[in-house]
């Protein structure tokens, strides 16, 4: 009786051994016709890829990567539309920030410019008033035979206004002038206020068209109260000119 040798501990055949096994042994029971009394689980073939799970992996796998990289895609396309949004936003408010930067330099033109003209705009220096004594009319009244100024009708305590801008270079008692100012013109000529009740002014002050320098009254060499007014061209008596033509020149309507 022969014995068959050891080889060592009993393995379970492989993968591929077990298909082969089991193919052969399909085929030997098909020729002796007892495959016929097998049942159905004992033909089944070996798992397919499908059923082991791999291709659901992958699909689950593809689907995740689809996912991140959607998310990815949003994610970009919210920060470029946010970007974009705060360069609109900037330049809006940089162009507001202009517009407002032109409207307050328009603004500050204009305010300069309408002072520019309030302060070389002329006025008469009595309100609503008028010249009751006309320039150079002649008479005893005057020292040297005829009237230097014009007087304006004005009763005492009348506010006496600045008929320009300039500055203050006399202001107290003036003789025959009574209480009296002179003041130096912007443009260089002078002008006097006669007469007055009392002087709102000093020396060296500068005063602005229509300022009130002081009152009107009867001080002096007069008859009555009224406002007498010079134009010169020095600070001096006797470089007067003619006040209508002078104050006519500069707008006012005497």
């Amino acid at each position: 009786m022969a014995f068959t040798r050891a080889t060592g501990k009993h393995r379970r055949p492989g993968r591929t051994k077990r298909t082969t096994t089991h193919a052969v042994g399909v085929a030997a029971l098909t020729t002796t016709g007892v495959i016929g009394t097998l049942a159905a689980p004992a033909l089944a073939a070996e798992p397919s890829v499908e059923q082991t799970g791999l291709t659901q992996a992958v699909s689950i796998g593809d689907s995740v990567a689809a996912q991140v990289d959607a998310q990815a895609a949003a994610q970009k396309q919210a920060a470029a539309e946010a970007a974009a949004k705060k360069q609109a936003e900037d330049a809006a408010r940089k162009k507001a920030a202009e517009l407002a930067e032109k409207e307050r330099d328009a603004k500050v033109r204009a305010a300069r410019e309408a002072e520019r003209k309030r302060l070389n705009t002329f006025v008469a220096p009595i309100a609503n008033s008028y010249v009751s004594t006309s320039y150079k009319s002649g008479g005893s009244l005057w020292s040297s035979g005829s009237h230097t100024g014009i007087d304006f009708h004005a009763a005492s305590g009348t506010s006496v206004h600045a008929v320009g801008s300039g500055t203050v270079v006399e202001a107290g008692w003036g003789g025959a002038y009574g209480n009296n100012i002179v003041i130096k013109m912007n443009d260089g000529t002078y002008t006097q206020y006669g007469h007055l009740s009392s002087i709102g002014v000093s020396v060296g002050q500068t005063v602005t068209p229509g300022q009130q320098i002081g009152v009107s009254g009867a001080t002096g060499n007069t008859t009555g109260p009224h406002l007498h007014f010079e134009a010169r061209t020095t600070a001096e008596y006797g470089s007067d000119i003619d006040p209508v033509a002078y104050l006519r020149s500069h707008g006012v309507n005497v």
